[in-house]
């Protein structure tokens, strides 16, 4: 006898409701009962730390580019120890502490060796259950800095090194990091000198071992050393009582040489930063600046200090080097932006807590902006050279940047933790960090805006001086939100700020209004600037990217930058490509320039991987380069801004 299909369906739904529920509710029980996967690593806590780390470092095996580490950490026996590696590192914006270099981790009490184990949740966390009767565990570990630059930035040369604490340094789980103390020795190479913002205390062994005071925990990791075979140290500010000094190791004894006009240059970017900050926040700042083309450069900020690195004959070739000369500026500038003034998400307890990037906006845009208009004030680029950069930038963010179709300023501040500065496909639409160029524009823009509201009398000097010159002497971090770089600006100028700046910084649209605010606009030459050259030049590559719209690198002709949506990437093209010839000859810079003055479609032969193929590039526009002419009937902000005080 057949059932009635309304019947057959309910005696299907009887027999297998309750094995389906039972499903569910076994996989609502499993997706409920996560805590067995989560951390057991203590939250931090706002309370002293019982006893003193000791750490020893012993950095001379400069050959195989080791640091050994020996750090003693006061101990409960009885109880469970966990010990952390820096991972949320400040100045880097990302969970990205190289705990992938440590190796030979062993932990010792009372001369016996413990059992460790790493906490599955937590890489960077390492629990140790201490043994009754001891009052102190023994971490022994080899930090093995990269050997070849395919591995990373390279910190350790036979003829210098530069010492992060972060690299090789552990803290007890379950405090802040201000509130743990810690003494550091470092063993250095024969013949070398260190320079850092610590203290030393103690030399021994011909000045090899130096012992330096007690800190937080936070001050050691915002204190790294450079160390060099040669050195020099010059007085950035002669008879004041807050020194400031630049601290300099080269890879030659030559290199160290450094002209009246350099020196000036830099003594006068202290008195220039004095001038818009109106306040120190440091008992004294070393510039720490290696002159090298055999260690990795770098531009780290730090509170007293900053990390820098420029090529060999950056003094010596004074008056060719002035690409990428703003590094200083932008880096002693860090010390009021971003170490004494920080963004509320960004100040954090430990090196374990995530930080947040949302006011990056303001801790770099502002930092890149003082460092550009410091650079230009106190002579470390003429006027004309800033004024040419200026052009470039401008350029960037009106016609470079396709992906202000669908990103904003505000989205880049999650890059380093998105993307870690890792190579891109497509970095004109992706886009990368432009919270710093990006958020310079939006404050050139804030700068007009003031002058324009005040008929000229106020300015983002004014700003600067009221955000972050207050308190003078005072170093411990005063946080900030948007509501506080709202109030400053309505103190200065009463405005709707608020709506001003998400309208830039929240909304997809490129911050180019900027330039023109300032009483400048940007127009196209078929040549370059002079700075421009330079900086193609120190580049090596050929810029066609408001022409062809892709960069080209000049030795090889391999294809380093396309523009999306551009005529090279519509015909095709994309990074990683090789040129092979143009118009039927062999490819070089000089005939490419000449194909495209020609203002006919390009013809190339172009190899992707094993294969070679014909492509026609149909622009016809000749070649484009950036520059700035001034709106006539406008003010002349731009000029007023860069001009010294």
């Amino acid at each position: 006898m057949m059932m009635k299909p309304v019947f057959l369906a309910a005696a299907i739904a009887m027999t297998f409701a309750p094995t389906a529920h039972a499903e569910a509710d076994s996989m609502a029980a499993q997706a409920v009962d996560i805590t067995q996967w989560q951390s057991n690593v203590p939250k931090p806590q706002n309370i002293p730390y019982p006893g003193t780390l000791k750490l020893n470092v012993d950095a001379t095996d400069t050959a195989r580019k080791i640091f050994k580490v020996t750090q003693t950490i006061p101990a409960k026996g009885g109880e469970r120890l966990t010990l952390l590696y820096p991972q949320w590192l400040p100045g880097n914006h990302a969970p990205s502490g190289p705990i992938n270099r440590v190796a030979g981790i062993t932990f010792t009490a009372n001369g016996t060796k413990l059992k460790w184990e790493r906490d599955p949740y937590n890489v960077f966390a390492f629990h140790i259950d201490v043994p009754n009767g001891a009052t102190e565990v023994e971490a022994k570990f080899d930090f093995l800095s990269p050997s070849d630059n395919n591995q990373g930035r390279i910190t350790m040369t036979q003829d210098m090194l530069n010492l992060q604490w972060n690299m090789v340094a552990l803290y007890p789980a379950g405090y802040y990091v201000r509130q743990i103390p810690i003494q550091a020795t470092v063993k250095y190479p024969q013949g070398f000198t260190a320079s850092t913002s610590l203290e030393p205390t103690g030399k021994s062994n011909g000045q090899q071992m130096v012992s330096y005071a007690t800190v937080p925990f936070d001050t050691l990791i915002d204190s790294p050393v450079y160390a060099g075979r040669y050195f020099k140290q010059l007085d950035l500010d002669p008879g004041a009582e807050i020194p400031v000094r630049l601290n300099i190791v080269a890879d030659a004894p030559e290199n160290l040489e450094v002209g009246d006009e350099a020196l000036k240059a830099h003594r006068a970017l202290v008195q220039q930063a004095y001038k818009v900050f109106g306040s120190q926040h440091y008992d004294r700042y070393d510039f720490l600046l290696s002159l090298s083309n055999q260690m990795g450069g770098n531009g780290l900020e730090h509170h007293r200090s900053s990390e820098n690195g420029h090529d060999p004959d950056h003094f010596t070739n004074w008056a060719g080097s002035s690409v990428g000369r703003d590094l200083l500026s932008h880096e002693f500038t860090h010390s009021w932006d971003g170490k004494f003034r920080r963004g509320a998400d960004l100040t954090t307890p430990d090196y374990s807590t995530p930080m947040g990037n949302t006011l990056l906006w303001v801790y770099e845009g502002q930092t890149q902006f003082w460092g550009n208009v410091l650079a230009a004030r106190c002579g470390l680029v003429s006027q004309k050279q800033a004024m040419e950069t200026t052009a470039m930038l401008a350029s960037t963010y009106a016609d470079e940047r396709p992906g202000f179709a669908w990103r904003s300023i505000q989205d880049t501040t999650f890059d380093p933790i998105i993307n870690r500065r890792a190579p891109q496909a497509n970095r004109s639409y992706q886009m990368s960090e432009d919270y710093y160029s990006g958020g310079q524009m939006v404050w050139l823009a804030v700068n007009g805006k003031l002058g324009e509201l005040t008929g000229e009398k106020k300015s983002i000097d004014d700003f600067a001086r009221a955000f972050f010159g207050v308190e003078d002497g005072n170093w411990v971090v005063k946080t900030y939100t948007l509501d506080d770089v709202v109030a400053t600006l309505n103190g200065i100028a009463p405005y709707d700020w608020k709506s001003f700046l998400q309208e830039r910084i929240n909304t997809p649209r490129s911050p180019a209004d900027g330039l023109n605010a300032n009483g400048w606009r940007l127009v196209y030459k078929e040549t370059p600037s002079d700075y421009q050259k330079k900086a193609l030049g120190s580049a090596k590559t050929a810029n066609y990217i408001l022409s062809l719209g892709m960069n080209i690198a000049n030795a090889d002709g391999k294809i380093n930058n396309v523009l999306w949506d551009g005529p090279a990437f519509n015909a095709g093209l994309g990074v990683g490509q090789t040129i092979v010839a143009v118009n039927g000859m062999a490819y070089n810079s000089s005939r490419l320039d000449a194909a495209v003055r020609s203002k006919q479609p390009v013809k190339l032969i172009v190899r992707s991987g094993e294969v070679v193929k014909d492509v026609t590039i149909d622009y016809r526009g000749g070649l484009r380069y950036p520059h700035i002419e001034r709106i006539p009937g406008t003010v002349d902000r731009l000029t007023k801004l860069l001009a010294p005080k």
